[in-house]
């Protein structure tokens, strides 16, 4: 019999309870019975609450999936917005560094053209001053007694780096440069370099000469002694904790500056003598005779006797550091930071004049005097030098020619040597 045909004649059921877990089946008379025993009847209260609460937690479910799937959709969309923003901050950054660079290099440009400008202010400064006094000499010219014009009459080439000393021994020229080294040069009408000398391991920024004996004092902090005749090394002394930036001979002493400090060293053993302290910023500036030393440094200058190594008077002064000294018969000459030269009278000390002319910070000064005259001659930053008269404290020539700052200066037989950054050394005569 086929299970169509059995269920139209089966009379057997399940329990009422049978979807709660009850197994039993029967007549309807036996289940009926079965009811008043079955286990399930007792709890069908309790199994129907939990069904109830199954629909119920079923039917929540459904609810919180499809709320998840609201919040997936959702979160699709701001992920898109998301990418949508980034591409968009992206572009945005990329179009603010795009602009930043082209104000980058438009300040930059700005910059240069501002340099420019300066350095043209400067050249323009320059030249105004330089064609007042070259103006002012030739109305000099036609109201007084002709006057000797200095002109350049040769250059010496061949440092790598600027030169900041020179010092003159017979018909030899010693100049020191930033290439550590110290050429020789003959003066005589030839103008060429002897020999190059080489020891030093910084800025050679100082030069002097006592007997046959060059001293030369550089940024490694030492003082190399060479002898002129055969222009050998012979002897390094370590001189300073600083930079040598001064060096002077007198009395068979060898004066070296440094910062607020000059050494006194025997000229011919190499032995420190004293220490000369008390003085407030580098000694940029050392000029001796038989009688005093004279020492620059910030604002002030110190006068020694060169006996006793005692200060016997100090110059007080404005426009900042002292960066050269010269000495006439009649005047103390100091050159500053602050572009000017002040004068002073060598017995009383007084100050009577203050010389002005220069843009930039007065390097070096020299003199060459003859009958019935002086010239002073200062060398400075702005790339000029200038010829002052002493008799009438006047500027009476500029001179040109170099293409950087004028850094020292040295005088022979009537001529005057100049050097400067331009890494050149100029004769003028």
């Amino acid at each position: 019999m086929d299970l169509e045909s059995h269920m139209k004649m089966c009379n057997l059921c399940k329990c009422d309870h049978s979807k709660y877990g009850c197994q039993y089946v029967g007549t309807l008379e036996e289940v009926s019975t079965h009811l008043q025993t079955c286990y399930y009847d007792n709890i069908k209260n309790f199994l129907q609450n939990t069904d109830d609460k199954m629909r119920d937690l079923q039917l929540t479910i459904r609810q919180k999936d499809q709320e998840i799937g609201f919040l997936r959709s959702m979160l699709g969309k701001l992920s898109e917005r998301v990418d949508r923003l980034e591409k968009s901050l992206e572009m945005k950054i990329s179009y603010l560094d795009e602009n930043q660079s082209r104000m980058e290099k438009l300040v930059e440009d700005l910059d240069e053209n501002q340099r420019e400008m300066s350095n043209e202010m400067l050249d323009n400064r320059r030249k105004f001053s330089t064609i007042n006094h070259e103006i002012a000499y030739i109305i000099g010219r036609f109201n007084d007694e002709p006057q000797q014009l200095y002109r350049c009459k040769g250059t010496f080439v061949g440092h790598q780096g600027p030169v900041w000393c020179l010092c003159v021994h017979g018909d030899y020229l010693f100049s020191g440069s930033s290439d550590k080294t110290i050429k020789v040069w003959d003066t005589r009408p030839s103008y060429t370099c002897h020999k190059t000398m080489e020891g030093h391991t910084g800025i050679v920024l100082a030069l002097c000469t006592h007997g046959n004996k060059l001293y030369s004092g550089s940024s490694d902090q030492t003082i190399s002694v060479w002898n002129i005749d055969t222009l050998e090394h012979e002897k390094t002394i370590a001189a300073h904790e600083n930079a040598v930036c001064t060096l002077v001979s007198a009395n068979n002493m060898l004066f070296s500056g440094s910062l607020k400090v000059i050494k006194v060293w025997d000229a011919h053993t190499h032995e420190l003598k004293k220490e000369l302290t008390g003085l407030n910023h580098w000694v940029r500036a050392l000029v001796a005779t038989e009688e005093h030393l004279y020492s620059g440094s910030f604002q002030t200058i110190k006068i020694w006797n060169i006996n006793s190594l005692e200060v016997t008077n100090v110059l007080e002064t404005s426009g900042g550091s002292v960066y050269s000294i010269t000495l006439t018969n009649e005047h103390i000459i100091a050159g500053t930071y602050e572009n000017c030269i002040h004068v002073w009278d060598r017995k009383s000390h007084d100050q009577v004049e203050t010389l002005t002319g220069h843009v930039g910070t007065v390097y070096a000064l020299a003199v060459i005097s003859a009958p019935g005259s002086t010239r002073v001659f200062s060398a400075s930053y702005d790339r000029s030098l200038r010829v002052w008269n002493m008799e009438n404290k006047t500027c009476q020539q500029a001179l040109i020619r170099h293409q950087g700052s004028v850094t020292c200066l040295a005088v022979s037989r009537g001529r005057l040597f100049s050097g400067a950054v331009d890494n050149t050394v100029k004769v003028w005569q």
